[in-house]
């Protein structure tokens, strides 16, 4: 099921009993952010999302923690379960090759490969216009949040980032947090390895002043959710959204630049960006659990602000895990697990854990067919777009639950020795690590944790481990009931 705004999304949540009303006045200014922080990282039914209706000094209702949980992102994105998704990329992918022989099977996934493509819609009415302000217009009017005591000031953190490439006019959408220096200016901060970036350098090879760039917050939460994938450059957001919802995306042109946002959003932010301008931005904690130190980044200057009447603020804070974004993670594992699998067939599952951030750790089981092949994945991995950031790499065997970290450890702690199963790699890293002694570069680590053959050096016998028979097990199934335990 595909929500068409925002709205709609929030009503589904508070008809399954997912949302809780905050009526009590609270302040945007640290209190939402602990009051959310407790709440999600509650378990089971107490971890809900938050509607904050009355915030201090605002009109506008504050939404907070809507993905913070595995249900609520299955439902976000339309689907009983993330692994649907995956399995439905599995069909797309086994498209095959044109013969006499398989004709009848390319005639039935020819209409699915036709659905799965939605390509954006543009139309000129458009609910995030209802409210139209070109005269001062000011970021000032929202209940921005401060998160953090050692932050720099507010920050915009759910924002949906539209630049274009000025060569191609490919459209490019990214999450880059925005801090609040005034009315009409913030940061830019998207980082050296972004798209966003991308198309920021391409201006400024081209001797360009200013690149337009516009910023919605609060569409449809598939459109949200897109803006966070790792997607291949010159795949469209919108159209990978479009295919996540299976209807396509509307868009409607802005006012003052020439971008197209989502029409349904709750608020639209116009303007630009100068080429050659910085500005302090930061600190801010991040999703790390430490702040992210002060740096130079790029200002975005608001010409235009539009908005739907009565508008909704969403937001999201970041911290010590398990918070909303670790599930945004969680959802990105799933879906593009088959697209993992289709580069590195050998690959059964993949687990980033909450405490890793996203990038500082991933557990990968394989199917292991020949010597070092553990470290074959370990280096296609660091190969991989921005999986090349990922920390620490534990590949372990086939048989391996990889989501059960208690399992995982058991095999590291026992399998590997390190001289021989210990891989230390250069490389890129987040910028938002601190621990490298250079920023944005440092070492990674690859741990194999399968077991060893003999031809990888191991002359030694390899233990059995310690199972139970079968018949055994299934006598003991059958007395257990009567056994009282």
């Amino acid at each position: 099921m595909a929500f068409q705004d925002l709205r709609q999304f929030i009503a589904a949540l508070e008809e399954r009993g997912w949302l809780k009303r905050i009526s009590q006045e609270v302040d945007c200014n640290l209190e939402i952010t602990e009051i959310t922080d407790r709440v999600s990282k509650l378990s089971g039914e107490k971890n809900v999302a938050l509607l904050f209706e009355n915030v201090k000094g605002y009109t506008t209702p504050v939404l907070m923690n809507a993905f913070g949980s595995m249900e609520r992102m299955a439902l976000a994105l339309g689907v009983d379960s993330l692994d649907d998704i995956a399995n439905e990329i599995r069909q797309l992918l086994k498209l095959p090759y044109i013969s006499l022989q398989n004709k009848l099977q390319l005639l039935h996934i020819l209409p699915q490969m036709k659905r799965a493509i939605n390509f954006p819609r543009y139309v000129k009415n458009a609910p995030c216009k209802e409210v139209i302000i070109k005269d001062k217009p000011s970021i000032n009017q929202f209940p921005v949040l401060k998160c953090w005591p050692g932050d720099a000031g507010r920050f915009i953190t759910l924002p949906l980032v539209f630049t274009k490439n000025p060569a191609t006019g490919k459209r490019n959408v990214g999450m880059y947090r925005l801090q609040v220096y005034d009315d009409t200016t913030t940061g830019m901060h998207w980082h050296i390895h972004k798209n966003g970036a991308d198309n920021f350098r391409a201006y400024r090879e081209k001797g360009l002043e200013r690149m337009e760039v516009a910023v919605a917050i609060g569409g449809d939460p598939v459109v949200t959710y897109a803006a966070t994938a790792p997607l291949p450059r010159d795949i469209d957001e919108m159209v990978f959204a479009g295919f996540l919802r299976k209807q396509p995306v509307e868009l409607t042109k802005c006012e003052t630049v020439d971008i197209e946002v989502p029409a349904h959003a709750e608020i639209i932010l116009e303007g630009y960006v100068l080429l050659d301008e910085r500005r302090t931005e930061g600190p801010f904690g991040d999703h790390t659990g430490y702040y992210s130190l002060a740096d130079e980044y790029p200002v975005f200057h608001i010409t235009c602000i539009t908005h739907r009447k009565n508008p909704i603020y969403p937001a999201t804070i970041v911290g010590k895990p398990p918070m909303e974004d670790c599930y945004l993670a969680k959802a990105t594992e799933r879906i593009f697990l088959p697209l993992l699998q289709q580069m590195q067939p050998e690959i059964i599952d993949i687990n980033l854990p909450l405490e890793g951030v996203f990038h500082n750790c991933a557990v990968i089981s394989i199917k292991k067919t020949y010597p070092q092949q553990a470290k074959k994945v370990m280096h296609a991995i660091w190969g991989m777009g921005q999986m090349m950031f990922t920390k620490m790499i534990i590949v372990v065997d086939s048989h391996v639950n990889v989501q059960d970290l208690s399992e995982v450890w058991w095999r590291v702690f026992n399998n590997i020795d390190a001289r021989r199963d210990v891989v230390l790699a250069d490389g890129p890293l987040d910028v938002l690590d601190h621990s490298s002694p250079m920023p944005k570069w440092g070492t990674k680590v690859g741990i194999d944790a399968t077991k060893t053959w003999p031809e990888e050096g191991n002359s030694r016998e390899w233990p059995d481990e310690i199972t139970m028979s079968p018949d055994v097990k299934a006598q003991v199934d059958a007395k257990w009931k009567d056994l009282g335990l």
